[in-house]
Order: structure tokens, then sequence, then C-alpha cells
């Protein structure tokens, strides 16, 4: 098969739908070349082995939903507009419905373990600048940007585990933009008075 007829990023963005439907398990050089339509020979034209292609897939996870939403929404000039934009952003819709969940849950294995230490880490570090930006004090930034990607996390796993039950959280729904609006409005409402 020609290389140009499959590209690696086709390689990548069906191992990722495996990812998000069946672990590190479902990324099966077979099963994802009889789903591109495709000889296994062609997988060989873009990677040395599964362990490459499965490290790829995840690096590109990283860049698309990490490194390159980060520079955009770092872009905006306005603190409180950023923070709203990456919460819309990021809480709005998935590339690959249940990618997050299930890479989180496949953390036993070591290449995915390592990617999402660091998407973690660097979501993390820029929750803090942006609440950093719209007023908190370090402490106060670091335990938002907690509560905020609980919430992140949250909102994905309902998604993708209580579709029929909650769902405002789909996007497409009705209600989906009036619940995310909520949900975005009490991660960036200000902070109730310490209690006695």
């Amino acid at each position: 098969m020609a290389k140009g007829r499959v590209s690696k990023d086709d390689w990548t963005m069906a191992a990722l739908r495996a990812l998000a439907h069946g672990g590190v398990a479902a990324v099966a050089v077979d099963v994802l070349a009889k789903e591109l339509g495709v000889t296994r020979g062609s997988f060989y034209w873009h990677f040395d082995n599964r362990e490459a292609l499965l490290v790829a897939a995840l690096e590109t996870w990283e860049r698309r939903t990490t490194t390159e939403l980060v520079e955009a929404v770092r872009a905006e000039p306005d603190p409180w507009v950023r923070a709203r934009v990456l919460f819309a952003e990021a809480l709005g819709s998935e590339k690959i419905a249940g990618l997050e969940p299930a890479l989180v849950a496949q953390t036993a294995h070591p290449a995915v373990a390592a990617v999402v230490t660091r998407v973690t880490r660097t979501r993390l570090a820029f929750l803090a600048e942006v609440f950093t930006g719209i007023g908190h004090d370090p402490q106060s930034a670091r335990h938002r940007s907690l509560a905020a990607y609980a919430a992140y996390l949250g909102w994905l796993e309902l998604r993708r585990t209580a579709p029929e039950t909650a769902p405002e959280a789909r996007p497409g729904d009705p209600d989906a933009a009036a619940a995310l609006d909520h949900l975005v409005a009490m991660i960036l409402a200000p902070a109730a008075p310490a209690r006695p």
C-alpha cells in the first residue's frame, strides 16, 4: 500500500478512538488496519511497533487537548474572558467521546501514566495561572485549580457513564449550554467567607 494513502495522523486518531472504547488493549494493529481499510503493512510505513503508535497517539492527545489549547487561551488578553473561554472550550465538547476518562483509568500502563501526569501537571499549572489572573492569591488559585479540574473530569465521566440520567452534560442537548454556563459560573464565583 502506498505510504500516502493512510497518514500517521489517521493511525494515531484510530488508536485514540480505540483507547476511548477499550483501553490500551484495544490498540491492536490488525483491528485498526481493518477500521482504516488498509493492510497491516501500511502501519509499518509510520511506526516501528504498537508501542510507538501508542506513544504517538498519546502525544497527539497531549498536544491537541492541552498544549494547543493553553496557547490559544493564553493569547486572550482579558483574564475573565480567558477563564470563560478555557472552561467553555474544555467542558463544551470532546473530539473523541470518553477518551479522557479512559486514559485516566489506564494509568497502570507506563506510557499512559507518563503522559497523563504531564498533562495533569500542565493543566493544573495553567488553571492556577488563570485563577491568579482573576485575582486569587497563589494558595486560593491552587485550590480552585484542583476543584475545577475535578469538576472537569467529573463532567466528562458523567457524560460518558450517565448520558440518559444527565443529558445536560452532552453537547447538543437543549439544556447543555445553560448547564455548562451554570458550572462555569460556580467555578469562577468569588470565594465564600471562611467558616469559623
